[in-house]
C-alpha cells in the first residue's frame, strides 16, 4: 500500500505533510510503495530525480504535451530533429506501474526552440529527463525529472562535475516566476525538500556527489 505520508518532506525548515490518494496531491514518494529517487541508469546506478513538477499544478502541465510547452517556456526542447543517441533511462515511481522508460528527454534550447538543442548537443549544457507519477497505486500526476548539466560531444556528454546539482538549479532559477510560450503563461513556485534524496553519491550514476534536495516546483497557468 501507498503510504499516505511523504515520508521526510522538509521544507526547509522540515514540515511534514499529510496527503490524500490520487486527488490534490503534490506527488507520492516513489520509496513508500518500493520505488526509487534514483531512475535506472545500468550497472546498479541511476541519476537523481532532483526536480518535481506538482500535481498540484494546473492539468495544462501535467501531460506530455503540456509539460513541452512549459518546457519551452523556461529554455529546454525537444531534441535535434528529433535524433537521440543512447538507451532510455527508466525510474520507478512507486506508483505500481513499476519500471517505466522515460516520456521523453529534453534539451537546453539556447533561446531557439528549433533548432538550439543542437547546440546543446555540440557544446553540452542542461537536459532532463520526464518520468509521469500515474500508476495504479499512487496516480499524483506528478512528473518527476532527472535534471543534470553535461559536457560536450567531444567529451561523450557526460556529467559536468556537480552537474546533477547544477541542473537541477539551472532550471529552477529559469522557471521561477512567470515565463511564457505558445501564447500559455506561466506562474512558478519552488520548494527546496529534503529526506527524498539522500546526499552524497551512494548510487548515483557517475559517483557523483548530490547535496540530496530535490526541488518541488508548482505551476499554476494564468
Amino acid at each position: 500500500m501507498v503510504s499516505f505520508f511523504l515520508a521526510f518532506i522538509a521544507v526547509l525548515p522540515c514540515t511534514y505533510s499529510l496527503v490524500t490518494p490520487r486527488q490534490g496531491v503534490a506527488f507520492f514518494n516513489p520509496a513508500d510503495n518500493g520505488g526509487s529517487m534514483l531512475d535506472n541508469a545500468g550497472d546498479e546506478l541511476g541519476e537523481p530525480l532532483n526536480v518535481i513538477i506538482s500535481g498540484l499544478s494546473s492539468a495544462g502541465v501535467l501531460t506530455e504535451s503540456g509539460f513541452e510547452n512549459y518546457a519551452k517556456a523556461i529554455g529546454f526542447s525537444t531534441e535535434c530533429l528529433g535524433i537521440h543517441i543512447g538507451g532510455p533511462q527508466s525510474a520507478n515511481l512507486g506508483d505500481g506501474n513499476g519500471f517505466v522508460n522515460q516520456t521523453v528527454e529534453l534539451r537546453q534550447d539556447y533561446g531557439d526552440p528549433d533548432l538550439g538543442t543542437c547546440l546543446e548537443s555540440l557544446i553540452g549544457g542542461n537536459h532532463l529527463r520526464l518520468y509521469i507519477q500515474n500508476g495504479p497505486e499512487g496516480n499524483s500526476g506528478a512528473l518527476f525529472l532527472a535534471v543534470s548539466k553535461e559536457e560536450d560531444a567531444a567529451e561523450g556528454h557526460t556529467i559536468v562535475p556537480d552537474g546533477y546539482d547544477i541542473g537541477r538549479d539551472e532550471l529552477s532559477a529559469a522557471a521561477i516566476g512567470t515565463t511564457s510560450f505558445g501564447g500559455v503563461t506561466y506562474s512558478t513556485a519552488a520548494q527546496n525538500l529534503t529526506g527524498l534524496l539522500p546526499p552524497g553519491s551512494a548510487g548515483v550514476n557517475h559517483g557523483i556527489a548530490t547535496d540530496g534536495i530535490t526541488t518541488l516546483l508548482t505551476v499554476t497557468i494564468v
